[in-house]
């Protein structure tokens, strides 16, 4: 479990801080809420749909500096924090500082933040991780070196001194880090949207594949056009024996049939399926349109799979 109790925190008693924390955990008690802002920062700063952009070496170094304004600004949407008097919000009251850094422990402090409660916040796209904490920026808590702008970093004692609200929590995975070199290679070799999309689920199977990673390889405004029936990837690839679930009820029952992984919202996943026969054993199965299928191995040849329901 991500979520850290009381008697896990080394942290001075902070009747502030308290309540922040209290208020935070209620609005958010497993933090998926926060994990959704973080992921929608990414998100943003990557814009696959326009770009094709997937990782973060991909962004420039002006655009990786702006991804903690993004989920400041994020947090703040999907909270409705009020502007703080001196800091970024205010909650129940008390002014709140949010920081945001790659490093894990090296988030950036300006005097003006001296005494006052900072938000922490960490995400690694490439570990599917995140972390956000509390901490109050004391001098006893900081190097005594700084940057040019008088930036100072929590010294051990300061980073001892956070309370974590969630640390290193699982982020929303981006799928397309995955998958290997020629998978990626295969993908984007297609000039067609719709082409792109069908080899991301000819090689994704298994896997979640999020919105996201459907506008990134589509790049297309109507990207998730390129997924359903009639004429996206669930009919092109059907011939194939390719099923690909989305968030529908009976997607979710053949998903735990099959022991595949449960789309979530805006969540997609393929699979190949064959006709189950007495060499499949006991092998888990379900039915579609009187029949009973299970998920192909490398010796099941292709056959057309029944279109699934929608619902």
């Amino acid at each position: 479990m991500w979520l850290l109790s009381d008697d896990g925190n080394e942290a001075d008693p902070d009747p502030d801080l308290a309540a922040v924390r209290r208020y935070l955990l209620a609005a958010d008690p497993d933090g998926r809420r926060m994990a959704a802002a973080v992921r929608r920062s990414i998100d943003m700063l990557l814009d696959g749909q326009h770009t094709g952009r997937y990782r973060w070496d991909q962004l420039y170094k002006t655009e990786k500096a702006h991804l903690g304004t993004l989920i400041e600004i994020n947090l703040q949407r999907e909270f409705g924090f009020a502007d703080g008097r001196d800091m970024d919000y205010s909650i129940v009251g008390t002014d709140v500082d949010c920081k945001y850094s790659q490093t894990l422990g090296a988030w950036m402090i300006p005097p003006e933040a001296l005494g006052h409660l900072l938000l922490v916040v960490w995400a690694s796209d490439e570990r599917s991780s995140w972390s956000a904490g509390l901490v109050r920026a004391l001098p006893e808590r900081l190097n005594n070196g700084g940057n040019r702008d008088a930036k100072k970093t929590l010294n051990a004692a300061g980073r001892q001194a956070v309370t974590w609200l969630f640390d290193r929590a699982p982020l929303q995975e981006n799928m397309l880090l995955r998958l290997s070199e020629p998978d990626i290679d295969a993908i984007f070799s297609h000039k067609s949207g719709q082409r792109r999309v069908d080899e991301l689920f000819l090689r994704a199977h298994g896997r979640r594949v999020s919105r996201t990673v459907v506008a990134t390889v589509a790049m297309q405004e109507d990207y998730m056009k390129r997924v359903r029936y009639n004429g996206g990837s669930r009919s092109r690839l059907q011939p194939r024996g390719i099923v690909i679930l989305g968030h529908y009820s009976s997607h979710g029952r053949i998903a735990e049939a099959l022991g595949l992984p449960v789309p979530g919202p805006g969540e997609s996943v393929s699979a190949r399926l064959a006709e189950a026969r007495p060499e499949h054993g006991a092998a888990p199965r379900v039915e579609l349109d009187g029949r009973e299928w299970v998920l192909a191995g490398p010796a099941d040849p292709e056959q057309a799979v029944p279109k699934l329901p929608e619902i």
